[in-house]
Parts: structure tokens; sequence; C-alpha cells
């Protein structure tokens, strides 16, 4: 599913205009963005936490060089999912999957 696609569903649903829809998506991406950028992780109860994430010093290799480069620690986006969240997916999957076989 695209974001095109998750607009006009949001939409049908609601009944609000897909514009409406399509500016309260890219405020709330925008919000989350910028919490993550500031270290301030996102909770959203029932859904998932988006969080920052420390990855540590490592070495990697340049593969055309053949040489050692040292990776500094930074920090990535995540998303962890709520457990009601990863239940219900688990459940939706497993009923797809046994009527796919039948």
């Amino acid at each position: 599913m695209r974001k095109a696609d998750l607009v006009t569903k949001i939409s049908e649903k609601t009944g609000i205009p897909k514009v409406d829809v399509l500016v309260t998506l890219e405020a709330l991406f925008k919000e989350v963005k910028e919490s993550l950028s500031s270290g301030e992780n996102v909770y959203v109860r029932g859904f998932g936490s988006f969080i920052v994430k420390k990855r540590a010093k490592k070495i990697g290799r340049h593969i055309k060089k053949n040489e050692s480069i040292e990776i500094p620690e930074h920090y990535i986006p995540a998303f962890k999912p709520a457990k009601i969240f990863v239940d219900a997916v688990k459940d939706n999957v497993k009923s797809d999957v046994a009527l796919e076989k039948e």
C-alpha cells in the first residue's frame, strides 16, 4: 500500500476530503521526523513506538580498495510495534495462509 492508497482509504472511511487527509498525514510524518531528529521518541498506544537507536562504532570494509574503514557511532530511526498490533497481524496472516492452502 502506498501513501496515496492510504489517503484514499482513510478518506472513504471517514468522509473527510482527500486533501485534508493528505495534509494531516504529512503533518504527522513531519512531527515524527522532527521529534526523532531532536532525540525524542514517539509513542502511539496500541500501534507502536518510533524510536531512535544508537549504533555502536564498528570496523567496516571498503570492498573496491580492500581496506578497513572505521564507521563512527550513529543514530538511526526505528519502529517497534505494540503487542496488540503484532498479535493482530499474526492472527490475520495465519488465517490468510490457511485459506490459501485449502
